[in-house]
């Protein structure tokens, strides 16, 4: 834990129950806008203890105009006036002895698209301007919509930062560095902390168990609609236990194999851009060494050379495009992929569970 200390890096995020619960309401509300905001707490050695947070001002948009909100909320943690507007409310924090240290900013998403430009600005501009020790927590509604929580942190990498600050991204520059799309994120492990008020009250929620013994439920909606078993505060989530295939699954598919289309999209724009090259640098061979021969000529006629820089003048080379965006989008189709793996393996796994029932001529 010293060297952790001394090196400034972070290993783990704690978030409140209460900021958790803040979250989840301001991007239920937002949904399908992007709902963004702040975060405050205490940096507490490599442990970044999250305590409260709040959402920045939402933008009213007139009827006629033609900018997409969701774009605008996805761009607020690194507007100007909300800026202001965060210094204010850490100020107001702090008078009332409330934990105010800038721990970064938070975000919604949806189907686990959130690997983008606006991404990568926001929490830029936080590790660059606000705190070091800052993190972004990425909230997906539609995964979190179907039982299982989830809120993950991350933080951009000290390679990605130094790139990202010089600004280029061509194919020289990644080969020195090594950056990798692999690089550009570091996510760190989140622990949900709750009070001792509050796990007191969750030890005490549970009920006695039945005296008598329950009937077997013979299908899943019977069981959910039991008033013995529903009416239990603790009652668990049965939602794991359906056998369907999770629409989810297949929407993810779909943006899986957009995001490898667009891939291949960005491949041939870098590859349209070698082509132009060659054919330039093909051009200034030609001139310079016809160039090369006039000055030949006029030297065996003592004739003063022409200038042999002049090809600067006369083409233009074409301009490399910026390997950032294929970056991401590598990036991204890793993250639908490993969404993707998780599915399928509960999937299979309750297919396996069931494979008796569906071939009752094979053992499982």
């Amino acid at each position: 834990m010293a060297d952790s200390i001394r090196d400034g890096s972070l290993r783990e995020v704690q978030v409140e129950a209460l900021v958790v619960m803040k979250i989840i309401k301001h991007a239920t509300q937002a949904f399908p806008t992007t709902a963004t905001g702040s975060i405050v707490g205490m940096d507490n050695g490599d442990k970044l203890e999250i305590t409260n947070s709040f959402p920045f001002p939402t933008i009213d948009l007139p009827p006629d105009s033609h900018s997409d909100s969701s774009s605008l909320s996805a761009a607020a943690p690194r507007a100007k006036a909300n800026t202001a507007y965060q210094a204010e409310m850490v100020k107001f924090l702090r008078e009332v002895n409330v934990d105010a240290n800038n721990c970064g900013w938070y975000t919604s998403t949806s189907m686990g698209n959130f690997v983008n430009a606006n991404t990568i600005e926001n929490q830029f501009f936080y590790q660059k301007e606000m705190n070091e020790r800052t993190v972004g927590l990425v909230y997906d509604v539609s995964r979190s919509s179907h039982g299982s929580l989830s809120l993950r942190a991350y933080r951009l990498s000290p390679m990605f930062m130094s790139a990202y600050r010089e600004g280029k991204f061509t194919a020289e520059s990644l080969q020195k560095s090594g950056l990798r799309y692999q690089d550009i994120l570091v996510e760190l492990p989140i622990t949900i902390h709750n009070s001792h008020l509050l796990t007191s009250l969750l030890h005490q929620i549970p009920s006695d168990p039945p005296r008598e013994p329950l009937d077997f439920p013979p299908n899943l909606a019977a069981l959910s609609h039991d008033s013995k078993v529903s009416s239990n505060p603790m009652c668990p989530n049965f939602d794991t236990l359906d056998l369907s295939i999770d629409p989810y699954l297949e929407k993810t598919c779909d943006l899986l194999l957009d995001s490898i289309e667009n891939h291949h999209t960005e491949l041939n724009n870098h590859q349209y851009y070698q082509r132009s090259l060659g054919r330039e640098q093909a051009k200034i061979t030609a001139w310079q060494q016809k160039r090369k021969a006039e000055n030949a000529a006029r030297a065996a006629a003592k004739q003063p050379p022409l200038p042999e820089d002049e090809w600067q003048r006369l083409f233009k080379l074409p301009q490399e495009p910026s390997r950032l965006e294929i970056l991401l989008n590598s990036r991204q189709v890793e993250q639908y992929a490993r969404q993707v793996d998780g599915f399928t393996a509960g999937v299979n796994a309750k297919m396996f569970a069931v494979k008796n029932n569906l071939l009752p001529g094979e053992g499982v």
